[in-house]
């Protein structure tokens, strides 16, 4: 077994000296991500050990740049993952999706290999784990180890997350830990393992048990590393695998009750999901910043991409996708303090509609790169590396499949009582820069009990027809043809929905109900996009003109409905001309694609 060495921990935020790289106690995440986005330097200067060129050569030899981990320690990045109440700096969901940003512009390999696997690992302690475990969980990430997880397989896996392990009694009190797993991020760096392990009837819903281990406890030998899984995408991040053999684990390991891995798995899952917009959006920030420099750039007759329309009307659709991710993402962070019973509908539509707008985009992207989409180094190695990274930073344990189906069950409970019936939710779910009550972890339930961001695409449409937006803009009445499209598209949904029992499995698992689930997930979308944008509206900050602009809703919502096969009015082109207006001022400023506008390095 690698022996590890503990570095002792930092102390508590309030008590911690800044240092280099390192935000000053209590910074706000505005602050503490432009510390990590200026202690990496410009990506794209070739003289920097830590821009664009030198990820993309060590992503070809399958490794990191040699300081890029140095940053994220002198940073303290391990902090933002443990509860401010255990001495990080973890106090909202939202603030640690920004935060996120700066690494996975960069490296997707570097954000999850690093330490948002970590989070990952450690959510079920948060969620569920005893005092003493939680405390373990702190000391081990604030002081510089790792936390793994392996989880159990599922129904629809591949031989590369199908094996697992087994529990079973063993002496005293102890259970004897057995079996093997590939496909584990940072397998034999971690310290720390949480194991999903099958301590009852396979296919049972209380057959699997969560397990947190320290390896500096287990006896020699129990533990084998099997070596490193290579992979097309995330070639720097370590997938290793780990075997047990006869691993006695004492009864305090247990998280949670015997039979809780089901459960603990699908509550984690309602943290984590929130946060895979925020680290697709990253990447695709870099891949679109990469494609408008190439369009940009004269060429020898004085000419530019830019005088294509296709390549403008690319560049402006990937810009407008980006914002509807970061809207989603917004929505699906701050539900979890605001809304707790309602958010899980909305975690999983975030989850789940977020990489597949992303693949969208970049798909288009190629086309406009043409040749140098394939490039391994030089100026467009990143996009190619960025196309390789975002699927698999995506896929998650169950991927796009499993948050489907947890958004099915939903729906005819919605349908039945809540589309327009339930009141809408707080302005303050859609404010980036507003405040937020305490993260409780225990608070949020696995099913909604209403759909309040459906109700905002409800009041949206009477405030449109009525008039009741002062400064909507020259873009309103296309607006408003489109939020009246959406709501009639949101009352075929409910038509659908209403006469399938919420008991019928086989109702629901239909081809037609799948699909229906995705034009959903769309029409949630467009309700977050309005929502954030009458936020921009009503507040009268004048800082961020772009978002208060009716062009951005009424081109987004223009797109989203164009994949849906709506009714569509002229195509609003003044309005794309401005969303492209703010990709080019974008580029030239460095300034980043998402709702913050924040200042690149």
């Amino acid at each position: 077994m690698t022996p590890f060495r503990e570095r002792p921990a930092p102390d508590r935020p309030g008590q911690e000296r800044p240092g280099p790289g390192r935000p000053a106690a209590g910074g706000t995440a505005a602050e503490r991500a432009d510390a990590l986005e200026r202690s990496f330097g410009p990506l794209d200067d070739p003289a920097n050990p830590l821009g664009g060129a030198s990820f993309v050569a060590a992503d070809r030899a399958g490794a990191l740049p040699p300081t890029a981990e140095d940053v994220l320690d002198a940073y303290g990045m391990n902090e933002e993952f443990v509860p401010a109440a255990l001495g990080g700096r973890l106090r909202r969901m939202d603030e640690l999706g920004r935060v996120l940003r700066p690494v996975f512009r960069r490296d997707a390999s570097l954000g999850f290999g690093y330490g948002l696997n970590c989070f990952f690992a450690a959510t079920p302690v948060w969620t569920a784990g005893s005092t003493e475990q939680r405390e373990r969980a702190a000391r081990l990430l604030l002081g510089g180890d790792r936390i793994a997880v392996a989880r159990h397989g599922v129904a629809h896996g591949n031989d590369f997350v199908r094996d697992e392990f087994t529990a079973r009694p063993g002496p005293g009190r102890d259970l004897l830990l057995n079996g093997s797993k590939t496909g584990i991020a940072n397998a034999s760096r971690a310290r720390g393992l949480l194991v999903f392990a099958r301590t009852g009837t396979p296919g049972h819903a209380r057959s699997h048990t969560v397990l947190f281990l320290d390896r500096d406890d287990v006896p020699p030998g129990r533990v084998l590393d099997l070596g490193r899984r290579s992979t097309n995408g995330m070639r720097g991040a370590e997938f290793g695998g780990l075997g047990f053999d006869d691993c006695p684990v004492p009864d305090t390991a247990l998280v949670g009750a015997p039979g809780d891995g089901y459960e603990l798995s699908l509550r984690s899952s309602l943290v984590i999901r929130g946060l895979i917009p925020s680290i697709v959006l990253a990447g695709a920030d870099t891949a679109l910043r990469t494609v408008a420099a190439f369009a940009a750039r004269p060429r020898a007759d004085g000419r530019s991409s830019l005088d294509v329309q296709h390549v403008r009307s690319v560049l402006t659709g990937a810009f407008l996708d980006l914002l509807l991710i970061d809207c989603l993402a917004l929505v699906a962070t701050r539900a979890l303090h605001l809304l707790p019973r309602q958010m899980s509908v909305y975690a999983a539509v975030a989850a789940y509609l977020a990489p597949k707008l992303t693949a969208e985009a970049m798909d288009e992207m190629s086309a406009v790169l043409g040749e140098e989409t394939f490039a391994e180094d030089g100026a467009y190695g990143m996009f190619q590396k960025q196309l390789r990274d975002l699927p698999v930073t995506s896929l998650g344990h169950a991927g796009s499949a499993g948050r489907q189906v947890s958004i099915l069950p939903q729906l005819p409970f919605f349908a039945q009582h809540a589309w327009f019936a339930d009141p809408e939710p707080p302005p303050g779910l859609f404010a980036p820069h507003g405040d937020l009550p305490p993260l409780d972890l225990a608070q949020p339930a696995l099913l909604g009990d209403a759909d309040p961001l459906a109700a905002t695409l409800v009041a949206s449409t009477d405030l449109l027809e009525e008039a009741r937006l002062p400064r909507a803009g020259r873009d309103a009445g296309v607006l408003r043809f489109l939020v009246r499209a959406f709501a009639i598209e949101l009352a075929d949904l409910r038509k659908a929905f209403a006469g399938i029992p919420q008991s019928d499995r086989s109702a629901l698992a239909s081809p037609h109900s799948l699909a229906l689930a995705d034009r959903y997930t769309l029409v949630l979308a467009a309700a977050a996009c309005l929502g954030v944008w009458r936020e921009q509206q009503a507040s009268g900050d004048a800082t961020d003109r772009f978002l208060a602009d009716t062009a951005w809703p009424s081109a987004a919502l223009y797109r989203l409905a164009r994949r849906l096969g709506l009714a569509l009015p002229d195509r609003p082109a003044l309005a794309e001309q401005r969303v492209l207006a703010e990709v080019m001022a974008r580029l030239h400023g460095r300034r980043s694609y998402d709702l913050f506008n924040s200042p690149l390095a």
